[in-house]
């Protein structure tokens, strides 16, 4: 009879890897999470929830990504700090980096 997959093992290749650049990391450690692929927000808030104090150098009050973060996925620069409603797929890669700004 064939083996039934669990939920872990069923889910293990639904999974999205969000990585904090040292920049954000000097802060408050975190190393890179696999979280479950779902839209950007889900997995930011999935990722975070390793290091909740890191939330609000990524996070302003309304829970938009500040103004100096810039998040990738897959490289692309993602726009939109507002809406963070887009879909992520199976081995999709996040990085969120604190943008460094001044002369």
């Amino acid at each position: 009879m064939p083996r039934m997959p669990t939920p872990s093992t069923a889910d293990a290749g639904a999974t999205v890897r969000v990585e904090f650049a040292a920049s954000l990391r000097r802060h408050v450690d975190c190393a890179a999470q696999q979280v479950a692929a779902g839209s950007l927000r889900d997995a930011l808030e999935a990722a975070l929830a390793a290091a909740p104090a890191l939330a609000g150098y990524v996070f302003d009050d309304q829970r938009d990504v500040r103004k100096h973060v810039a998040v990738f996925v897959n490289e692309q620069m993602v726009r939109e700090r507002h809406r963070l409603d887009q879909p992520l797929a199976a081995g999709d890669r996040v990085l969120v980096v604190q943008a460094l700004t001044g002369g």
